[in-house]
């Protein structure tokens, strides 16, 4: 009991006392000592603020103070000075209050940018004391950390990066594009070594063989039933060897093969080697053609009049001169290449042995050919019956001697005329047709049910039939057949222009089978007719008669359900109704114009029509 008395007693005594001291502190907030602000001094020696300028009418009073950046030396000096102790505290600079001393001012150096305000405590001799906020101030930044200044920064800095990736860019874009022209540069070098080696091998190795070749690695053996091979061989080269320098006769055989080589690549041969005097070459291989036996012929012929030339040269001249014998045979071969490192192109079989022993057995100055040659050949050129020969291993074999060009197809200089010319375009109309079918065979889109190697066909039966009723002659011939039978090319490769693909499938093969620019352009020339419908000649009546033979035909209906089928998978088909409309149409305003076409009709247009009905229904 006596402690809780005690405490209580002990309480009060301390509340009594900071009762005393805060009536006191309100006392001596209202008494004569309260500090005020004296004034402010920037760099030691500019006053910006005086008591004798602007009188303190309240001691809360504040001085809202904006200095320079340059202005950041500053001293502050408050009054009363006499008999009182002071703290100084600068909000925003400082951390912690000055000890108290009898000191009436407080220096601050390089203050830096910001908002400050200055606070003083004081306690006068009196006991009297207190705490008061004299004056706020603000250190403006300097101009180069203003907003103004930052934003410009951050725009130049922007400016700077955006240089620098701008830079970065260009430099990457210079170095790529320095790159790329390294890289196309080197490409382009390979693709020119890549061409000269596929040249080369080209001229070591007939073209398919050469790219199969350089995909495969290897080139598969084929048999070829339809080839003519030459054989020529120099006459007493033995005895002109031993007499002759051997430079000047290497150089004597390299003139005569390198003009041999140039006529056996105007008629497409192919040369397949040559064994020290002898050249040996075949016609019909790589490409099979059915005109090889009077191409391999008019090259010998030419072979024979260059060293016919030579030799009434060398005789002229008092010199040595040189006599090739020339044999001549047509069969079965079999063509290959050899060789794993050093590649060669070689043909085998008994065709090749017959053609060495014609050779053999022929006379110098002179084409000797096998009966088998004469019989595909005789028709163009005047040749003479030898009999049966003894040959070695073979037994007798039935020879001529080819003198030259009928006399009906040569010009007057001995060589092939226009008929002679017109004659050999007819049989390679043969080739053509069987590439154009095989083409479709192999490459056309299997929903290409109408326009087919079979309509090709119809089409150009359909010709043949019709050009030989009206009497079309040969040359017209020619050029119509070649546009039947390219008419409906271009549906294999652009379905919604064949014309154009037929255009150029003309303009890329013709040349090949020696097929001249005339040729070229009277064949498009019909197949836009074809397309557009316009006949200006017999030869566009006809192809139109044979195109769209189908119409009249018994099996007409089914046709026509293969060109809808067709249609249809290709986008083209409106609905059914219209399509009978459109055929029905197409029935009714057709009209056949030659009059073998007219005559070879099958079925009524009105019965096709009825036929068509009774479909749609």
């Amino acid at each position: 009991m006596s402690y809780f008395i005690r405490f209580n007693f002990l309480s009060g005594i301390i509340l009594f006392s900071v009762l005393l001291e805060a009536t006191a502190a309100q006392n001596s907030f209202n008494s004569d000592v309260t500090p005020s602000l004296k004034r402010i001094l920037i760099n030691g020696d500019s006053v910006i603020f005086s008591s004798d300028s602007l009188k303190v009418q309240h001691p809360d009073l504040r001085q809202n103070i904006v200095l320079n950046y340059w202005n950041n030396n500053i001293t502050f000096e408050v009054q009363p000075a006499d008999s009182t102790n002071y703290q100084f505290f600068l909000e925003g600079f400082d951390k912690e209050w000055s000890s108290w001393k009898r000191i009436s001012f407080k220096e601050y150096t390089n203050l830096p940018s910001g908002k400050y305000m200055f606070r003083v405590r004081y306690i006068s001799s009196g006991n009297n004391g207190g705490e008061i906020s004299l004056v706020s101030l603000r250190v403006l930044p300097s101009w180069y950390f203003s907003q103004l200044a930052i934003i410009f920064y951050l725009i130049v800095f922007s400016l700077i990066i955006w240089a620098l990736y701008d830079l970065l860019n260009l430099r990457f874009a210079r170095n790529l594009y320095m790159l790329e022209q390294i890289i196309n540069k080197r490409t382009e070098d390979l693709i020119i070594e890549k061409e000269k080696t596929e040249a080369l091998l080209a001229n070591v190795l007939p073209k398919n063989t050469a790219s199969e070749i350089m995909e495969k690695g290897k080139a598969t053996k084929i048999k070829y039933n339809f080839v003519t091979v030459l054989f020529s061989d120099i006459q007493g080269f033995t005895k002109i060897a031993e007499e002759m320098n051997p430079e000047i006769l290497i150089d004597e055989l390299d003139k005569f093969f390198f003009y041999f080589d140039s006529v056996v690549e105007k008629f497409g041969i192919e040369k397949i080697k040559t064994i020290g005097d002898a050249y040996m070459c075949a016609g019909g291989i790589p490409e099979k053609n059915r005109t090889n036996p009077v191409e391999v012929i008019l090259a010998a012929l030419e072979m024979k009049g260059y060293m016919n030339n030579l030799k009434e040269t060398s005789e002229f001249e008092g010199m040595k001169y040189w006599d090739i014998r020339i044999g001549i045979h047509t069969g079965t071969v079999v063509a290959g290449v050899v060789g794993q490192k050093k590649l060669s192109y070689d043909i085998w079989g008994d065709t090749v042995n017959t053609a060495s022993r014609m050779e053999s057995s022929g006379e110098a100055g002179k084409i000797n050919i096998s009966g088998t040659t004469y019989e595909f050949v005789k028709e163009f050129f005047t040749c003479e019956y030898r009999g049966k020969m003894p040959v070695k291993y073979k037994g007798e074999l039935e020879m001529y001697f080819v003198n030259g060009i009928v006399p009906d197809l040569c010009d007057e200089n001995g060589g092939p005329n226009r008929k002679f010319v017109v004659k050999m375009q007819k049989i390679k109309l043969q080739d053509i047709e069987e590439m154009i079918i095989k083409m479709f065979d192999d490459e056309a889109p299997p929903n290409l049910y109408f326009h087919n190697s079979s309509m090709v066909k119809n089409i150009s039966n359909q010709m043949e039939l019709l050009s030989r009723a009206e009497n079309l002659p040969d040359e017209e011939f020619i050029n119509l057949k070649l546009a039947s039978v390219f008419l409906l090319t271009g549906f294999i490769s652009d379905y919604e222009k064949p014309m154009e693909a037929s255009l150029r499938l003309v303009e890329e093969i013709l040349p090949g089978y020696g097929f001249s620019q005339d040729n070229v352009e009277s064949t498009k020339k019909m197949i836009r007719n074809s397309f557009s419908g316009h006949q200006e000649s017999l030869t566009d009546n006809i192809l139109h008669d044979a195109r769209y033979d189908y119409l009249g035909r018994i099996d007409y209906m089914k046709l026509t359900d293969k060109l809808l089928r067709e249609r249809t998978e290709y986008g083209n088909h409106p609905d059914n109704k219209t399509w009978i409309e459109f055929q029905k149409k197409q029935l009714s305003d057709h009209q056949f114009i030659t009059n073998t076409a007219r005559l070879l009709r099958n079925v009524a247009a009105e019965d096709q029509i009825a036929g068509l009905q009774l479909y749609s229904e």
